[in-house]
């Protein structure tokens, strides 16, 4: 917050930059592109303002006061500020259960709603919550979106019928009572409206550039003129006010009032917020300017806290004007200012124009403009790519036509984040294999798995949400294959783990360990090593068992795994080591238990130093080497007989018991096996190298070749 406060005067003093180094150039630019958006702001502003259930002028005050402060003060040279059709629904879905439209009391309390929400998006910008449109997803927005262009079609069936309905009438009331005063219809109304929505879909067809819905409301209310059709009981605006926006007189301290409106601001100034940084967002990617989000959340709250001040109504962007601003070759926000002048303007001589604009026109124009709004595209896209997002935005779709709108972005929000615990709740745990060229890891559940190793990717983060399905999901695992009794853990989509993730590793360490075995981890990140390192759970697990990742298989493989279940229980080639490694499988009755770290009689061990001192003195024990014949040949101990694990289990009777046996191999598991064979056959002077000949080369001692010669 002291951050926040310490930046305010260059927040407030942003209209400084916008002008700074202005040239002529870029005002005569400016001046074009603000004319030809004030010719679309000044219909839309009064169409708006109807659907709010508010008098015409309150959305010329609004165009006029929040274009130009959000301008001014807001982040984007294009992103246009103003009456939207979004705002206005909202604005009169939150009032009218607290007032009726048209009275004093909905006038003031709109301007009141306006200044909530405005001081709302303040108070989230200096505090530097742009973030907060994040929570609003995609499909919430296009489902929201969607509902609200149908429940403005709906709107305008009551002006182009000339029927009486009541005001924020249900989608399902509106139908039922428009059929019931079907035979009600005024033709000409009914003519005027349909002729706008046909004229301006044609005008549209030929070229979008032009500024369809004036020309439309221009051609359509001369006719209607000339036909003298107000005589035949076609309802127009009525006349406007011909005045600077006046300031309005607010109960801003009516905390009954306040409290009433808590909720539906919030709502309002979150749904203009995504609504504006979303405009803003996609206007950049084609002007390539740099957005400040949370310069943005102040503009637009300025804007609208003085269009309420100055008799207006909430406002939010809106998305063809922006578009408009940008393709007229607005520089700066200037452009967008010049629109409210140009509507400031304008209302004096054209106040009596407009006067006479027929309701019906205006309804017309609303109508496809609300259809533009329905992106039944956009909406499968969605459901084909996501089935959870695709039913998320239908269901706030439907929220939206069915109950109070700020209740239905708030569904949507609250299902779009529960769909995201959901997923990270879930993250896939899967055990993987080398593909065919041993180069990448993947999924496949069809090819057998090593009896050993077990190689697990986790495909989420390790948070106290994840961690009990992660567990299930390891144990499992184990319990599919009781054999693996080591876990190579590969962490790489592991971006986050709390406290819980790291307790819940322990479990499967311990676990792990109870079989005899260990696990190892790879690619772990550094924010998630470093939770590892401060919480213990690195000495815990040992900082050897955090291997490289090119070359974890192959450190397990020849120091690790035991080789006598490689060569003679396994037939499954599961990594590259394999692949040339003999296989002679044993019949079931030659294999002893495997031994495990506690088991109950543990063979006694010789060190390499000590084993060099023995068969250097007389009499020597007996040194018998169990690796396979190749491994012999490459380097033995001087006097070590080879005699292979297959050849020993097979046919112990070859081991005599006249005098101490000293089992070898390459690091010692094959030795334990043969050890205990031996030791289950009544033999009790056995002994096996510690470490086995990699320890004895580590020991710098002799070793012998083939042919007998040393190094």
């Amino acid at each position: 917050m002291l951050a926040a406060l310490q930046k305010f005067p260059a927040t407030i003093a942003r209209p400084v930059e916008v002008v700074r180094g202005y040239s002529l150039e870029t005002l005569r630019a400016d001046l074009v592109a603000g004319i030809t958006v004030g010719l679309v702001l000044l219909p839309q502003a009064l169409a708006f303002s109807l659907l709010a259930g508010l008098p015409p002028e309150m959305g010329l005050y609004s165009a006029i006061v929040a274009s130009i402060v959000g301008a001014l003060w807001g982040s984007s040279s294009h992103l246009h500020t103003g009456p939207t059709n979004t705002a206005s629904l909202l604005t009169l879905s939150v009032i009218l259960p607290l007032a009726t439209p048209g009275t004093p009391e909905f006038i003031a309390i709109a301007g009141v709603l306006a200044v909530l929400a405005g001081a709302l998006r303040v108070v989230f910008g200096l505090a530097r919550l742009g973030l907060l449109v994040n929570f609003v997803s995609d499909s919430v927005a296009v489902g929201f979106t969607a509902g609200a262009g149908i429940l403005i079609m709906s709107n305008q069936i009551a002006p182009i019928l000339r029927i009486d309905l009541p005001m924020g009438a249900s989608l399902v009331d509106t139908f039922v009572l428009s059929a019931a005063s079907i035979e009600r219809t005024h033709l000409p109304s009914l003519i005027l409206g349909v002729a706008t929505i046909v004229l301006i879909a044609a005008l549209q067809r030929v070229q979008r550039r032009l500024p369809t819905l004036l020309i439309a409301l221009i051609i359509v209310s001369l006719v209607a003129w000339m036909l003298r059709l107000e005589e035949a009981g076609v309802r127009t605006l009525g006349a406007l006010p011909q005045s600077l926006p006046p300031f309005a007189n607010l109960p801003l301290f009516d905390l009954n009032l306040i409290g009433a409106l808590a909720n539906g601001a919030l709502a309002v100034a979150i749904i203009g917020l995504v609504e504006a940084s979303a405009i803003a967002r996609a206007i950049a990617t084609h002007s390539q300017q740099r957005l400040d989000s949370n310069q943005e959340f102040i503009g637009q709250g300025l804007a609208n806290i003085c269009a309420g001040l100055f008799s207006g109504y909430p406002c939010s962007g809106s998305f063809n004007r922006s578009a408009l601003s940008l393709q007229a070759g607005a520089r700066t926000g200037m452009g967008n200012a010049f629109s409210g002048i140009f509507v400031l303007l304008a209302i004096f001589p054209l106040a009596p124009l407009v006067a006479h604009l027929p309701r019906p026109v205006l309804a017309g124009a609303l109508a496809i403009t609300a259809w533009s709004m329905v992106d039944y595209r956009a909406i499968a896209r969605i459901w084909r790519a996501d089935r959870t997002d695709g039913a998320i935005s239908l269901i706030t779709l439907a929220a939206t036509l069915l109950v109070p709108l700020q209740f239905a972005i708030i569904s949507g929000v609250l299902m779009s984040l529960g769909a995201y615990l959901w997923r990270t709740s879930a993250p896939r745990v899967q055990s993987v294999l080398p593909d065919a060229d041993f180069r990448h890891w993947e999924y496949q559940p069809h090819l057998p798995m090593c009896p050993q190793l077990a190689v697990v990717d986790v495909l989420g983060d390790l948070y106290f949400g994840a961690v009990n399905h992660v567990e299930e999901q390891m144990n499992m695992l184990m319990t599919q294959n009781p054999s693996q009794r080591f876990l190579l853990l590969r962490m790489h989509s592991v971006q986050r783990c709390d406290i819980s993730g790291i307790k819940m590793l322990q479990t499967i360490v311990r676990q792990y360990r109870d079989r005899g075995g260990g696990v190892y981890f790879v690619r772990v990140r550094p924010p998630v090593r470093q939770i590892m390192d401060v919480s213990g759970f690195t000495q815990y697990v040992g900082e050897d068992h955090f291997l490289d990742e090119d070359h974890a298989i192959d450190h397990l493989f020849h120091r690790v795994l035991d080789p006598a279940v490689c060569i003679y229980e396994c037939e499954v080639k599961a990594f590259r080591e394999c692949q040339n490694l003999p296989k002679r499988p044993l019949p079931a009755e030659a294999i002893p238990p495997l031994p495990t770290n506690i088991a109950p009689a543990p063979v006694l061990t010789i060190e390499p130093r000590e084993l060099w001192r023995q068969i250097r003195s007389a009499p020597p024990p007996r040194v018998i080497d169990v690796r396979e014949p190749r491994e012999y040949r490459q380097g033995h101990i001087p006097g070590a007989e080879s005699l292979p694990l297959y050849e020993l289990l097979t046919n112990p009777d070859q081991v005599s018991r006249d005098r101490p046996v000293v089992l070898v191999c390459r690091s010692g598991r094959r030795s334990e096996r043969a050890a205990a064979a031996l030791m289950s056959r009544g033999f009790d002077r056995v002994t096996i190298l510690s470490g086995g000949m990699l320890a004895w080369e580590a020991s710098d001692l002799l070793m012998a070749v083939e042919f007998g010669g040393e190094r």
